[in-house]
């Protein structure tokens, strides 16, 4: 399983950025967005699950970012809008073969790359 994340680049505070996660071999479970800002441990944003797609965001997203995704694609999607400063970090996709939401990084086995987010004041 490989997961190859992008769409990350640099913003204005109250834009909006799309990232994409796409997803080879095979189809896992539940996919997530985790970002890590500088000097700060990887914290979970959004999730979603495969076949149903159930979400679950962290209370910072809420209401401001949306996880999708799209199976003929076989991509994971985060919509960014209403970017603050504080957003600005790498975003990383992550996978789990799991069937079910979760928003620990420790229980996702599967790891993309990231892609640096950048939102300026």
């Amino acid at each position: 399983v490989q997961l190859q994340a992008s769409g990350g680049g640099l913003v204005q505070a109250g834009g909006s950025l799309r990232l994409s996660c796409v997803v080879s071999g095979r189809t896992l479970g539940t996919y997530a967005w985790f970002r890590q800002a500088p000097g700060k441990g990887r914290d979970f944003v959004a999730a979603i699950t495969w076949i149903n797609s159930r979400r679950t965001y962290s209370d910072s997203a809420s209401g401001r970012f949306t996880i999708s995704s799209d199976h003929a694609k076989s991509t994971v999607n985060l919509q960014l809008n209403s970017l603050k400063p504080e957003d600005t970090a790498v975003y990383y996709c992550a996978g789990r073969s799991a069937r079910s939401l979760a928003t620990s990084s420790g229980l996702y086995e599967y790891w993309g790359q990231g892609t640096q987010v950048t939102v300026s004041s």
